[in-house]
């Protein structure tokens, strides 16, 4: 998706149209911007920078705070439209998929016209726009989806690869980063076409095990699968907050939403979970994680919460520091049709209800149309 927090923020508010928006934090305090419209990008402001030094390049920007609820919502759209197309969708975040189209081929047309529909149908569902790569392989298909953003379509047949690699500045590729970018330029190697006079012998005594990957990559070689969520060892949300939370009320109400987000997904894809984990991030980038297990494998947003809720009452005992990142995940999955009832056991009781009717519900009106009461604590004015 194209800039797609502030591009939401744009669309729900018309007088933001064609105007800079930074969605993001407080640039008095740490906050940093999460997304940068395409307004504000030509001033220099891109995501994860400090939202000071953003308004410094762009004093005229408007900042928006984050609404988390909305951009689940919106997202859960587009991954209704992905599925359209192919069962085989690997979510990378809220507004990022690889999509395995080959199944689809037949039915729906050649790779060209299936992307075309996609980023119309996309538009007409959600008011937005979407950028598509199309490759033979997920390295190809990420950097083509970035070249010609936004509203782009890039195609790279496979008989076109060099001549879309080669003029590539090879800080595009996979695993090239602040480190190990200085070390490409002192070999005068600025572009893929550059980096193929190495061999792979030389790749590997210049980066050990990563060295192979480099000289694939370089090539455009990529035997990565996509791996939807039905084949995924685990399902989990997650959030970032541009400032540090402390409010231990505001992080209740975050992962509430989060494991109410992750049941929904179980239950899209006819899956139950035994296992949940609760992963905390501080300042420090200090990670813990907390994993609970069910004594069935479940589907229902109660059962999960209930586990999920203790897990954090624990933490929370410990006196612990602010929160940078808060996430809820599970797994150990089995089918639906895999858990034995117990022998005075209602298979219909209100918890698996209650659910079936909220599915329905935001199906036909949308994530924000109906929320659990401890969902409502404000929790989309601190997320990024």
């Amino acid at each position: 998706m194209d800039g797609f927090f502030a591009a939401i923020e744009q669309l729900d508010r018309p007088e933001l149209r064609g105007n800079p928006v930074l969605v993001g934090g407080d640039p008095k305090g740490r906050g940093v911007v999460s997304t940068a419209s395409y307004e504000a990008r030509r001033f220099g402001c891109h995501s994860a920078m400090p939202m000071a030094s953003a308004i410094r390049l762009c004093p005229q920007a408007v900042i928006v705070r984050p609404r988390m609820a909305r951009y689940s919502e919106v997202s859960q759209q587009v991954f209704d439209v992905f599925e359209q197309f192919t069962p085989l969708v690997e979510s990378l975040s809220v507004d990022e998929a690889f999509l395995d189209i080959t199944g689809s081929i037949r039915l729906l047309g050649p790779p060209d016209v299936i992307a075309a529909k996609l980023k119309q149908e996309i538009r007409e569902r959600t008011g937005l726009t979407a950028s598509v790569g199309v490759a033979s392989n997920k390295f190809l298909a990420k950097l083509a989806s970035d070249q010609r953003k936004p509203d782009g379509l890039v195609i790279v047949s496979q008989d076109g690869v060099r001549d879309f690699l080669n003029p590539l500045p090879i800080s595009r590729m996979w695993g090239v980063g602040k480190a190990t970018l200085p070390r490409f330029e002192r070999m005068a190697i600025h572009t893929f076409g550059d980096a193929l006079r190495l061999s792979l012998t030389e790749w590997q005594k210049l980066f050990g095990q990563q060295g192979e990957r480099f000289w694939q990559l370089v090539r455009g070689i990529d035997d990565r699968p996509v791996v939807p969520d039905r084949a995924a060892k685990s399902i989990s949300h997650e959030v970032t907050f541009p400032i540090d939370v402390s409010d231990h009320d505001h992080l209740r109400a975050v992962i509430l939403d989060q494991t109410d987000h992750v049941a929904h997904r179980l239950r899209r894809h006819g899956l139950r979970a035994r296992t949940v984990t609760l992963k905390i991030r501080s300042a420090d980038f200090t990670t813990i994680t907390r994993r609970a297990t069910a004594q069935d494998p479940t589907d229902e947003t109660d059962v999960l919460w209930q586990l999920v809720s203790k897990l954090f009452a624990a933490w929370e005992r410990q006196n612990p520091p602010p929160v940078r990142l808060i996430g809820v995940g599970v797994s150990q999955f089995s089918g639906c049709g895999d858990r034995q009832l117990g022998l005075f056991e209602n298979p219909n009781h209100d918890s698996q209800a209650l659910d079936q009717s909220v599915d329905t519900i935001r199906d036909r009106f949308g994530d924000q149309a109906i929320r659990r009461g401890g969902q409502i604590r404000d929790i989309d004015q601190g997320e990024a």
